[in-house]
């Protein structure tokens, strides 16, 4: 594996077209991407466009985002909600991809009970069997039950299903200021996803506060105020035996207005950092690559 192939973009931090979008990623040496189903719905050729684009870039897919607001409703809500699923797996599914995000829910049309919770998320797991696609249950810092990693840990547990994990952010575990040491109770074979990014002040106190930051000014891990506890969370998380994928999960409007191998290139100084510096590991890439960041 290469150096950056634990690491990888997510097509939000870049802005222009899919195509365009991943050959910057590929350039900056990247082997992997996190695609959004805006990606393929908005494509101009449609899904099978989008996905014989992605195949035709190397890349292969660490997710796919994100379905929202599924589990805690009743009645024509929750059939609603699963014909939704349904279609966003067959997306997931027409990519490659093998984990589905699922945020837990902000609805207020949502139950609290955690059984129930973890019965819609097992429902939700099982329609992912046949392709073969795994769960990933990501706490919202704003999210109305479910908003920190504790309590999705908690359900994820009682809905008992192998394929259904969590996804672990850290904007949202920094913004709620989840204690790192929960992280002991966490099956590192159930987190299915980690997805890093940064941001530029200590405290998000309200959720509409953390709502805004984590849509719009997002940065890279290594460059914002929160680098000491980021190291301290990958560390954390190597040490329990995590071995999966690294996604960069970064919303950020001024990236936005920068060109797209420019913003592409934070990201490779961003994976070196955690590489070389916060992993502590040696750095198997031959000279030219490395003075290209």
């Amino acid at each position: 594996m290469s150096l950056l192939g634990r690491y990888g973009m997510d097509t939000i931090t870049l802005n222009g077209p899919l195509e365009a979008k991943l050959d910057a990623m590929r350039q900056a040496g990247f082997s992997q991407v996190m695609l959004n189903a805006r990606d393929l719905v908005s494509h101009p050729g449609g899904v099978r466009a989008a996905a014989a684009a992605v195949r035709a870039s190397g890349l292969r897919s660490t997710g796919f985002q994100v379905l929202r607001d599924f589990e805690g409703l009743s009645d024509h809500l929750h059939h609603y909600k699963v014909d939704i699923a349904k279609s966003m797996l067959e997306m997931c599914a027409e990519i490659g991809s093998p984990v589905l995000l699922a945020c837990s829910s902000t609805s207020r049309h949502a139950t609290d009970d955690l059984d129930l919770i973890a019965r819609d998320l097992r429902k939700l797991a099982m329609l992912a069997v046949p392709l073969g696609i795994k769960i990933a249950y990501e706490a919202l810092s704003w999210g109305r039950t479910v908003n920190e990693f504790a309590a999705s840990w908690n359900v994820v547990c009682r809905a008992d299903t192998p394929n259904l994990g969590v996804g672990l952010d850290s904007f949202h575990i920094f913004a709620a200021k989840t204690p790192l040491d929960e992280l002991e109770m966490i099956d590192p074979e159930r987190v299915f996803l980690v997805q890093l990014s940064d941001f530029m002040w200590n405290e998000t106190p309200t959720f509409e506060e953390r709502i805004t930051t984590a849509r719009t000014f997002r940065v890279f891990p290594g460059e914002g105020v929160h680098s000491g506890q980021l190291s301290d969370f990958v560390q954390r998380i190597d040490r329990l035996g995590y071995r999966g994928d690294y996604s960069f999960e970064v919303f950020n409007d001024d990236y936005q207005s920068l060109p797209l191998d420019v913003v592409a290139q934070r990201a490779r100084k961003s994976a070196l950092w955690l590489n070389d510096t916060v992993l502590r590991k040696p750095a198997p890439l031959p000279a030219w690559t490395r003075e290209r960041a």
